[in-house]
Protein backbone atom coordinates (compact mmCIF):
# COMPACT_ATOMS: atom_id res chain seq x y z
CA UNK A 1 0.00 0.00 0.00
CA UNK A 2 2.42 2.40 -0.91
CA UNK A 3 0.82 6.17 0.27
CA UNK A 4 2.18 8.99 0.82
CA UNK A 5 0.11 11.98 2.92
CA UNK A 6 1.44 15.45 2.98
CA UNK A 7 0.68 18.24 5.11
CA UNK A 8 1.48 21.23 6.30
CA UNK A 9 2.89 22.12 9.86
CA UNK A 10 2.23 25.54 10.81
CA UNK A 11 -0.01 27.92 9.25
CA UNK A 12 0.21 26.98 5.88
CA UNK A 13 2.70 28.73 3.41
CA UNK A 14 4.96 26.00 4.30
CA UNK A 15 6.07 25.36 0.39
CA UNK A 16 3.14 21.96 -0.17
CA UNK A 17 3.13 22.97 -3.74
CA UNK A 18 7.22 22.56 -4.29
CA UNK A 19 7.51 19.44 -2.35
CA UNK A 20 4.33 17.93 -3.60
CA UNK A 21 5.39 18.77 -6.61
CA UNK A 22 8.97 17.18 -6.95
CA UNK A 23 7.53 14.12 -5.03
CA UNK A 24 5.25 14.13 -7.43
CA UNK A 25 7.75 13.69 -10.57
CA UNK A 26 10.29 11.72 -8.41
CA UNK A 27 8.22 8.96 -7.26
CA UNK A 28 5.80 8.79 -10.27
CA UNK A 29 2.59 8.26 -8.38
CA UNK A 30 -0.32 6.39 -10.22
CA UNK A 31 -2.65 8.88 -8.52
CA UNK A 32 -2.03 12.82 -6.96
CA UNK A 33 -5.49 13.31 -4.59
CA UNK A 34 -6.25 16.57 -3.47
CA UNK A 35 -8.07 16.57 0.37
CA UNK A 36 -8.44 19.93 2.14
CA UNK A 37 -11.30 23.03 2.53
CA UNK A 38 -11.57 24.29 -0.97
CA UNK A 39 -10.53 27.37 -3.21
CA UNK A 40 -9.59 29.34 -0.12
CA UNK A 41 -5.98 27.33 -0.35
CA UNK A 42 -3.44 28.69 -3.04
CA UNK A 43 0.11 26.32 -3.54
CA UNK A 44 2.74 27.83 -5.86
CA UNK A 45 5.49 25.50 -7.57
CA UNK A 46 8.11 27.08 -9.75
CA UNK A 47 9.41 24.91 -12.58
CA UNK A 48 12.51 26.69 -14.62
CA UNK A 49 11.03 29.85 -15.77
CA UNK A 50 7.74 28.79 -15.15
CA UNK A 51 5.89 29.82 -12.12
CA UNK A 52 2.50 28.00 -11.16
CA UNK A 53 -0.52 29.34 -8.90
CA UNK A 54 -3.12 26.45 -8.12
CA UNK A 55 -6.29 26.87 -6.30
CA UNK A 56 -8.52 23.51 -6.91
CA UNK A 57 -5.92 20.79 -8.98
CA UNK A 58 -3.50 18.81 -7.09
CA UNK A 59 -0.21 20.57 -6.91
CA UNK A 60 1.31 17.39 -8.43
CA UNK A 61 -0.02 18.21 -12.19
CA UNK A 62 3.34 18.58 -13.93
CA UNK A 63 3.84 14.58 -13.77
CA UNK A 64 1.86 14.35 -16.82
CA UNK A 65 1.31 10.56 -15.91
CA UNK A 66 -0.55 11.14 -13.06
CA UNK A 67 -4.38 11.05 -12.44
CA UNK A 68 -5.18 14.20 -10.84
CA UNK A 69 -8.41 13.87 -8.16
CA UNK A 70 -10.28 15.92 -5.88
CA UNK A 71 -11.58 13.85 -3.03
CA UNK A 72 -15.32 14.24 -1.69
CA UNK A 73 -14.52 16.15 1.22
CA UNK A 74 -13.37 19.14 -1.24
CA UNK A 75 -16.02 22.16 -2.07
CA UNK A 76 -15.22 23.22 -5.76
CA UNK A 77 -15.67 26.49 -7.63
CA UNK A 78 -16.37 25.30 -11.00
CA UNK A 79 -15.43 28.77 -12.40
CA UNK A 80 -11.74 27.85 -11.01
CA UNK A 81 -11.76 24.25 -11.70
CA UNK A 82 -12.25 25.01 -15.06
CA UNK A 83 -9.71 27.65 -15.82
CA UNK A 84 -7.14 26.00 -14.57
CA UNK A 85 -7.94 22.69 -16.48
CA UNK A 86 -7.73 25.13 -19.53
CA UNK A 87 -4.49 26.54 -18.58
CA UNK A 88 -2.92 23.53 -17.54
CA UNK A 89 -4.10 20.99 -19.96
CA UNK A 90 -5.17 18.34 -17.94
CA UNK A 91 -8.64 17.77 -19.03
CA UNK A 92 -7.98 14.36 -19.93
CA UNK A 93 -6.31 13.38 -16.21
CA UNK A 94 -8.77 15.44 -14.34
CA UNK A 95 -10.98 13.82 -12.03
CA UNK A 96 -13.87 14.87 -8.79
CA UNK A 97 -15.92 12.78 -6.36
CA UNK A 98 -19.58 13.05 -7.41
CA UNK A 99 -20.14 14.21 -4.13
CA UNK A 100 -17.87 17.04 -3.81
CA UNK A 101 -20.09 20.29 -2.78
CA UNK A 102 -20.60 23.24 -4.89
CA UNK A 103 -19.56 26.91 -4.20
CA UNK A 104 -21.72 29.27 -5.42
CA UNK A 105 -22.23 32.80 -5.85
CA UNK A 106 -23.79 33.13 -2.83
CA UNK A 107 -21.63 31.43 -0.65
CA UNK A 108 -18.72 34.20 -1.86
CA UNK A 109 -20.82 36.98 -1.24
CA UNK A 110 -21.10 35.94 2.08
CA UNK A 111 -17.58 35.25 2.78
CA UNK A 112 -17.21 38.61 0.66
CA UNK A 113 -18.01 40.55 3.91
CA UNK A 114 -19.50 40.90 7.47
CA UNK A 115 -17.67 39.33 10.56
CA UNK A 116 -16.05 36.25 8.46
CA UNK A 117 -13.95 38.79 6.09
CA UNK A 118 -13.68 41.59 8.83
CA UNK A 119 -12.82 39.49 12.01
CA UNK A 120 -11.90 36.20 10.91
CA UNK A 121 -9.88 37.40 8.05
CA UNK A 122 -11.61 35.07 5.60
CA UNK A 123 -10.25 34.79 1.72
CA UNK A 124 -13.63 35.60 0.65
CA UNK A 125 -13.80 32.14 -1.98
CA UNK A 126 -17.00 31.29 -0.18
CA UNK A 127 -15.48 28.21 1.04
CA UNK A 128 -16.67 28.68 4.95
CA UNK A 129 -20.28 29.40 3.67
CA UNK A 130 -20.18 26.62 1.52
CA UNK A 131 -18.76 23.67 4.08
CA UNK A 132 -21.71 25.50 6.52
CA UNK A 133 -24.71 24.84 4.15
CA UNK A 134 -22.72 20.89 3.52
CA UNK A 135 -23.50 20.42 7.56
CA UNK A 136 -26.78 21.91 7.14
CA UNK A 137 -27.21 19.46 4.30
CA UNK A 138 -28.52 21.96 1.65
CA UNK A 139 -25.07 22.01 -0.52
CA UNK A 140 -25.35 21.34 -4.14
CA UNK A 141 -23.05 18.59 -5.00
CA UNK A 142 -20.89 18.27 -8.15
CA UNK A 143 -23.30 15.60 -9.50
CA UNK A 144 -25.51 18.17 -10.08
CA UNK A 145 -23.59 20.33 -12.34
CA UNK A 146 -23.91 19.75 -15.97
CA UNK A 147 -20.16 21.19 -16.84
CA UNK A 148 -18.76 19.21 -14.27
CA UNK A 149 -20.07 15.63 -15.54
CA UNK A 150 -17.02 14.44 -17.75
CA UNK A 151 -14.98 14.67 -14.69
CA UNK A 152 -16.67 12.70 -11.96
CA UNK A 153 -15.75 9.61 -10.79
CA UNK A 154 -16.26 7.56 -7.56
CA UNK A 155 -12.32 8.99 -5.72
CA UNK A 156 -12.29 6.42 -2.99
CA UNK A 157 -12.83 3.32 -5.40
CA UNK A 158 -10.11 4.19 -7.69
CA UNK A 159 -7.89 5.04 -4.66
CA UNK A 160 -8.25 1.42 -3.28
CA UNK A 161 -8.25 -0.27 -6.63
CA UNK A 162 -4.57 1.68 -7.23
CA UNK A 163 -3.43 0.67 -3.94
CA UNK A 164 -4.43 -2.90 -4.39
CA UNK A 165 -2.50 -2.99 -7.58
CA UNK A 166 0.84 -1.92 -5.69
CA UNK A 167 0.52 1.88 -7.24
CA UNK A 168 2.18 4.85 -5.78
CA UNK A 169 -0.72 7.49 -4.21
CA UNK A 170 0.54 10.56 -3.30
CA UNK A 171 -1.97 12.71 -0.97
CA UNK A 172 -1.27 16.30 -0.88
CA UNK A 173 -3.40 18.22 2.18
CA UNK A 174 -3.87 22.18 2.20
CA UNK A 175 -3.40 24.49 4.65
CA UNK A 176 -1.37 23.91 8.00
CA UNK A 177 -2.05 22.24 11.12
CA UNK A 178 -2.78 24.74 13.28
CA UNK A 179 -5.72 26.03 11.07
CA UNK A 180 -7.25 22.82 11.38
CA UNK A 181 -10.76 23.75 12.49
CA UNK A 182 -10.29 21.27 15.56
CA UNK A 183 -6.73 21.75 16.58
CA UNK A 184 -5.99 25.30 15.07
CA UNK A 185 -6.13 28.86 16.63
CA UNK A 186 -10.09 28.64 16.69
CA UNK A 187 -11.86 30.62 15.84
CA UNK A 188 -9.43 32.12 12.76
CA UNK A 189 -8.95 29.18 10.77
CA UNK A 190 -11.03 27.81 7.84
CA UNK A 191 -13.98 25.57 7.79
CA UNK A 192 -12.62 22.02 8.32
CA UNK A 193 -9.75 20.04 9.25
CA UNK A 194 -7.03 19.76 7.44
CA UNK A 195 -4.32 17.84 9.28
CA UNK A 196 -3.76 14.26 7.88
CA UNK A 197 -6.48 12.42 9.66
CA UNK A 198 -9.24 14.83 8.41
CA UNK A 199 -7.40 15.06 4.83
CA UNK A 200 -7.79 11.34 4.51
CA UNK A 201 -11.16 11.28 5.24
CA UNK A 202 -11.81 13.79 2.72
CA UNK A 203 -10.63 11.25 0.24
CA UNK A 204 -11.59 8.09 1.59
CA UNK A 205 -8.83 6.68 2.82
CA UNK A 206 -8.22 4.76 6.22
CA UNK A 207 -5.64 4.91 8.56
CA UNK A 208 -4.35 1.37 7.78
CA UNK A 209 -3.86 2.48 3.78
CA UNK A 210 -1.40 5.30 5.01
CA UNK A 211 2.67 4.17 4.51
CA UNK A 212 4.24 7.52 5.45
CA UNK A 213 2.96 11.02 6.72
CA UNK A 214 5.36 14.55 5.65
CA UNK A 215 4.72 17.23 7.79
CA UNK A 216 6.01 20.46 5.42
CA UNK A 217 7.88 23.02 8.29
CA UNK A 218 9.24 26.34 6.70
CA UNK A 219 12.72 27.32 8.54
CA UNK A 220 10.64 30.28 9.73
CA UNK A 221 6.84 30.34 10.57
CA UNK A 222 4.63 32.56 8.67
CA UNK A 223 1.10 33.11 8.97
CA UNK A 224 -1.24 35.32 6.88
CA UNK A 225 -4.83 37.73 8.73
CA UNK A 226 -5.74 37.55 12.14
CA UNK A 227 -5.05 34.95 14.75
CA UNK A 228 -1.97 33.99 17.14
CA UNK A 229 1.59 34.49 15.99
CA UNK A 230 4.15 33.57 19.12
CA UNK A 231 7.23 35.33 18.49
CA UNK A 232 5.64 37.61 15.95
CA UNK A 233 8.51 39.80 14.37
CA UNK A 234 7.55 43.83 13.72
CA UNK A 235 7.48 43.78 9.97
CA UNK A 236 10.75 46.12 9.41
CA UNK A 237 12.64 43.11 11.29
CA UNK A 238 10.64 40.84 8.51
CA UNK A 239 11.47 42.99 5.71
CA UNK A 240 15.38 43.05 7.18
CA UNK A 241 15.86 39.41 7.34
CA UNK A 242 14.02 38.75 3.78
CA UNK A 243 11.51 36.87 4.85
CA UNK A 244 9.04 39.11 3.30
CA UNK A 245 5.71 37.05 1.91
CA UNK A 246 2.46 37.22 0.11
CA UNK A 247 -0.33 34.60 0.74
CA UNK A 248 -0.95 33.03 -2.54
CA UNK A 249 -4.89 33.27 -2.90
CA UNK A 250 -4.74 36.69 -0.60
CA UNK A 251 -1.90 38.62 -1.87
CA UNK A 252 -1.48 39.50 1.87
CA UNK A 253 1.64 40.46 3.81
CA UNK A 254 2.71 37.12 6.09
CA UNK A 255 3.32 37.92 9.32
CA UNK A 256 6.71 36.20 10.71
CA UNK A 257 8.31 34.24 13.53
CA UNK A 258 11.31 32.08 13.78
CA UNK A 259 10.80 28.36 13.53
CA UNK A 260 9.00 27.45 16.72
CA UNK A 261 9.96 24.14 17.81
CA UNK A 262 7.11 23.28 20.12
CA UNK A 263 4.46 23.87 18.01
CA UNK A 264 6.60 21.63 15.27
CA UNK A 265 6.61 18.60 18.00
CA UNK A 266 2.76 18.94 18.72
CA UNK A 267 2.00 18.93 14.84
CA UNK A 268 4.18 15.75 14.62
CA UNK A 269 2.01 14.31 17.15
CA UNK A 270 -1.31 15.69 15.78
CA UNK A 271 -0.41 13.60 12.45
CA UNK A 272 1.41 11.15 13.56
CA UNK A 273 4.33 12.04 11.05
CA UNK A 274 6.92 9.83 10.09
CA UNK A 275 8.86 12.30 7.71
CA UNK A 276 9.80 16.00 8.16
CA UNK A 277 9.68 18.40 4.24
CA UNK A 278 11.90 21.61 5.65
CA UNK A 279 11.58 24.17 3.24
CA UNK A 280 13.52 27.63 2.35
CA UNK A 281 16.85 26.87 3.87
CA UNK A 282 18.18 29.01 1.53
CA UNK A 283 16.63 32.08 3.29
CA UNK A 284 17.54 31.28 6.67
CA UNK A 285 21.08 30.29 5.18
CA UNK A 286 21.93 31.93 2.08
CA UNK A 287 25.11 29.98 1.52
CA UNK A 288 23.08 26.97 1.09
CA UNK A 289 21.10 28.61 -1.81
CA UNK A 290 20.47 25.60 -5.20
CA UNK A 291 22.20 22.38 -2.70
CA UNK A 292 21.77 19.03 -3.75
CA UNK A 293 23.72 17.44 -1.00
CA UNK A 294 23.29 17.24 2.74
CA UNK A 295 27.58 17.42 2.67
CA UNK A 296 27.45 21.34 1.07
CA UNK A 297 25.79 22.33 3.68
CA UNK A 298 27.17 25.35 6.31
CA UNK A 299 27.60 24.07 9.37
CA UNK A 300 24.68 26.70 11.25
CA UNK A 301 22.45 24.48 8.63
CA UNK A 302 23.22 21.51 9.78
CA UNK A 303 22.82 22.11 13.12
CA UNK A 304 19.48 23.71 13.12
CA UNK A 305 18.51 20.72 10.91
CA UNK A 306 19.89 18.38 13.41
CA UNK A 307 18.11 20.40 16.24
CA UNK A 308 14.94 19.91 14.06
CA UNK A 309 15.52 16.36 14.56
CA UNK A 310 16.35 16.07 18.11
CA UNK A 311 13.10 18.38 19.12
CA UNK A 312 10.92 16.02 17.33
CA UNK A 313 12.57 12.49 16.53
CA UNK A 314 11.44 12.39 13.20
CA UNK A 315 13.74 12.43 10.30
CA UNK A 316 14.72 15.52 7.90
CA UNK A 317 14.04 13.66 4.65
CA UNK A 318 13.46 16.81 2.01
CA UNK A 319 15.61 19.55 2.42
CA UNK A 320 14.16 22.56 0.03
CA UNK A 321 17.56 25.10 -0.91
CA UNK A 322 15.27 26.77 -3.47
CA UNK A 323 12.27 28.09 -5.29
CA UNK A 324 12.43 25.78 -8.12
CA UNK A 325 10.89 22.40 -7.80
CA UNK A 326 14.35 20.55 -8.19
CA UNK A 327 16.29 22.67 -5.46
CA UNK A 328 16.42 19.74 -3.42
CA UNK A 329 17.78 17.56 -1.03
CA UNK A 330 16.51 14.31 -0.59
CA UNK A 331 17.70 12.15 1.68
CA UNK A 332 15.20 9.15 1.77
CA UNK A 333 16.11 5.89 1.48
Amino acid sequence: MPSTVVVGGFFGDEGKGKIISYLAQKDDPKIVVRGGAGPNAGHTIEDGEKKYKVRMLPSGFLNKNAGLMIGPGVVINPEVLHKEIEEFGTSTRTFIDNNCGIIEKTHTDVDAGGRLKEKIGSTGSGTGPANADRALRTLKMAKEIQSLKPYLIDVAEQLHNALDSEQNILVEGTQGTFLSLWHGTYPYVPSKDVTASGICADIGLGPKNVDDVMVVFKSYVTRVGTGTLDGELPMDEVSKRGWSEVGTVTGRQRRAAEFDFNLAKRAIMLNSATQIALTKLDVLFPECAHKNSFDDLSLSAKKFITRIEDSTDVAVTLIGTGPGVNDIIDLRE
